[in-house]
């Protein structure tokens, strides 16, 4: 959790100024996630997230059982589970994840998991994940 609020603590986001349409710096300190909607991505997976200039924050809340199929993306990936325990496999290598555990996912590894349990994971990403805006 340290990392999450760390990163928040520091979150920026741009805003356009209504007057001269000129992108204006905003800092944000603190951001409330429930706040934030929560979107389904993949069945059994809901997140809400947090973009930067360059990065991507899911706060992720995964249903027991729920698999996550083989992928892989030119983002790098910091993956921390706050609660219960996910099955992580990557490339070819199994992991049982569970709190305070972080796996470093380089860009384009290939990556599977599976929610052990239901569970609270942090992702990180660079560069920004666009498809999830």
């Amino acid at each position: 959790n340290t990392i999450f609020l760390s990163i928040l603590f520091h979150f920026v986001i741009f805003v356009t100024n209504y007057r001269n349409k000129n992108p204006i710096l905003i800092i944000m300190p603190f951001i409330k996630l429930k706040n934030i909607e929560e979107k389904e991505i993949v069945p059994g997976y809901k997140a809400r997230f947090i973009h930067s200039e360059n990065m991507t924050i899911a706060s992720w809340n995964i249903k027991k059982g729920y698999f996550l199929l083989e992928h892989s993306h030119h983002h790098e990936q910091l993956s921390c589970v706050t609660e219960g325990e996910f099955e992580l496999t990557l490339n070819g290598k199994t992991q049982v994840l569970n709190s305070g555990k972080i796996a470093v996912i380089p860009s384009n590894a290939k990556h599977s998991g599976k929610a052990i349990t239901d569970c609270k994971i942090i992702d990180i990403f660079n560069p920004v994940r666009e498809d999830y805006k």
